[in-house]
């Protein structure tokens, strides 16, 4: 390897270290950002379409800005007060609820106790108050860290306020933004880095439009489903099941264990869990055979668990930040490293020197 390689790959990384860096000391003020990029981004392809009408760019934005705005007004003035109301409800009830679980929870381990020696019960029952234990301290510790940190507030702020400003800016001038980095790549590797740069593009894209469709689909299949079949709170567990789908088997795990508890707790095993049940089964047949064929597909070669790898490591590092930009990380990290298994497949690194295969057809020959 020549010495302008080993500067080109110290460059590179040089600027990755200092982006990171930069990421990590920044991230309490970079939400805003992040969240106006990624409207932008999504919002992008709307611009476009008005633009080839002969719609200046910034009225383009405007427009394609405004209409957003006003569907998820739409959608919040329509869901809020029935969600309020379902909230409200949820919360006068929670001393019934957890009252209902504890007696379920002692009729199952008595059952136990019937069934199962008396060793193997008491390593359940320890297990057991030991998970309860843990689950009761981390969501004491999740309320006071949202209750006491000033940062929640300011953060909520800022994203109603500022990001708004910034995907208008970033939208407008998206065009421009592309070309001004585009004339900072390398000469030589130009061709590369724009091929790689549309893979991202069209792997990212699929995935989000794609999987946001999902949500939406999911998110009103089980919110309807489970509203219609007498679910108390039928209406959260769906919508929240449509949010966290957008992880991959997340939501419906979540959805389903909620959905199942309260169901055992307001139907006992009877015909009403039944079609709980059935609603999920349908849903997730719905989900895996046509939604996300149709809607995300294979091409975005994401895989389900470098996602969910994505999404985690990124949140431990950078928290709610990094979760917004663990999608995008996760679609450049798998571009450039098929990149270079494809670089590295042809090399001779790969493949035996044409030397080493002479004299080993030669070996056997004799």
């Amino acid at each position: 390897m020549n010495a302008w390689p080993r500067q080109e790959i110290a460059f590179w990384l040089g600027v990755l270290a200092v982006f990171f860096l930069l990421v990590y000391l920044l991230s309490p003020i970079l939400l805003p950002f992040v969240a106006g990029g990624i409207i932008a981004y999504f919002l992008d392809p709307g611009v476009r379409w008005l633009t080839r009408w002969r719609v200046p760019r910034s009225l383009a934005t405007l427009i394609v800005l405004l209409v957003f705005g006003l569907v998820l007004i739409v959608l919040i003035a329509l869901l809020v007060p029935l969600l309020r109301l379902q909230v409200s409800e949820l919360i006068a009830r929670l001393p019934t609820l957890f009252s209902q679980a504890h007696t379920l929870l002692n009729q199952s381990m008595a059952t136990a106790a019937k069934h199962l020696p008396a060793q193997d019960y008491d390593r359940l029952q320890s297990t057991l108050n030991g998970s309860i234990d843990k689950v009761l301290t981390w969501a004491v510790n999740l309320a006071q860290t949202i209750l006491t940190s000033g940062l929640a507030l300011a953060n909520l702020l800022s994203l109603v306020i500022i990001t708004p400003v910034v995907a208008f800016f970033l939208l407008r001038d998206w065009d421009r933004i592309v070309a001004k980095v585009d004339s900072w790549l390398p000469r030589d590797h130009l061709d590369t880095l724009r091929e790689q740069a549309a893979e991202v593009d069209a792997t990212l894209g699929g995935y989000i439009r794609g999987q946001l469709l999902v949500c939406l689909f999911l998110g009103i299949f089980y919110a309807l489903c489970l509203s219609l079949s007498g679910l108390q709170f039928g209406l959260i567990v769906g919508i929240l099941t449509g949010i966290l789908a957008f992880i991959p088997y997340v939501g419906f795990f979540t959805g389903f264990v909620l959905a199942v508890g309260l169901g055992l707790m307001q139907f006992g095993w009877g015909w009403g869990l039944i079609y709980v049940l059935l609603t999920f089964a349908v849903g997730q047949v719905l989900e895996s055979s046509f939604l996300s064929p149709k809607l995300v597909g294979e091409r975005v070669r994401l895989h389900p668990v470098w996602v969910i790898f994505a999404l985690l490591a990124f949140g431990s590092l950078f928290g709610f930040l990094g979760v917004l930009i663990a999608l995008p990380a996760a679609a450049v990290t798998g571009v450039v490293v098929r990149f270079a298994l494809s670089r590295y497949m042809r090399s001779q690194l790969y493949r035996a020197p044409l030397t080493d295969s002479l004299d080993d057809k030669r070996d056997a020959a004799e």
